[in-house]
């Protein structure tokens, strides 16, 4: 009977015990669900740096026509103007070592089955270009505007096509890197700081952070040679009371 006795009431202790660890299992469980909602509690936003650089190098193509019924004297014309638009732009101050030359494109009118029966005043054209890559970007704009000079000469321009239109690149982007980087990330904690002020809160430490692609663009259509440089930092920051 005592035994019996012991024996329940080693149960009702165990059970007690059970009970406080359940109840003291449940208040530390509630404790980390409260602080770990706290710590998640976050704010993201985002930091741009623009600015505006002149490019650093010029792409120009002087793409001209030529054409001829004798290969032989097409090919002495190609020669003639090529010379004459080289001459042209060192005499305007475009260094020679600048200046290249592609191979000439030679189309045979005579050897084409399509357009009719009508005889071509030319049996030979040939399409050449003459480029000019720079980083005088001034001096060859300047050169740009005195063009039609070249058509005095007899030289025909084949016009502003797709494929001779003028570059400019910005190839400094490695160097403004850092600076803009550190732009976009101040201006982003500015930001948060504002949005935590406004909610009664503190701005923690960086939870996460991501640096956009940087992109290089024409500040406008009628000035191609001035680039925007643009990045985007997206930032997220801890908050807590």
């Amino acid at each position: 009977m005592m035994n019996q006795k012991n024996s329940k009431g080693g149960a009702f202790i165990l059970g007690v015990f059970i009970c406080l660890g359940l109840v003291g299992l449940g208040y530390l469980l509630g404790q980390s669900a409260l602080s770990y909602k706290q710590l998640d509690r976050s704010v993201t936003v985002k930091g741009l740096s623009e600015r505006e650089f002149k490019a650093d190098v010029v792409i120009w193509p002087i793409k001209f026509n030529v054409a001829s019924n004798d290969l032989t004297e097409l090919y002495g014309a190609i020669d003639s103007q090529t010379a004459q638009i080289k001459s042209f732009l060192t005499e305007h101050g475009v260094n020679a070592e600048e200046i290249s030359t592609s191979t000439p494109t030679i189309t045979d009118k005579s050897a084409q089955q399509y357009g009719g029966n009508q005889q071509a005043p030319f049996r030979f054209t040939a399409t050449l270009t003459v480029t000019v890559y720079s980083h005088q970007i001034d001096a060859v704009r300047e050169v740009m505007g005195s063009l039609s000079d070249l058509g005095k000469q007899g030289i025909v321009l084949a016009g502003d096509q797709y494929d001779s239109q003028t570059e400019y690149l910005f190839t400094r982007l490695n160097e403004v890197k850092p600076e803009m980087i550190e732009e976009a990330t101040r201006k982003a904690r500015e930001v948060a700081d504002k949005f935590a002020k406004d909610s009664s809160s503190l701005l923690g430490k960086i939870k996460k952070a991501s640096q956009g692609q940087f992109s290089i663009s024409a500040r406008d259509k009628n000035n191609p040679h001035i680039k925007k440089v643009r990045v985007v930092s997206t930032v997220s920051y801890y908050l807590s009371d």
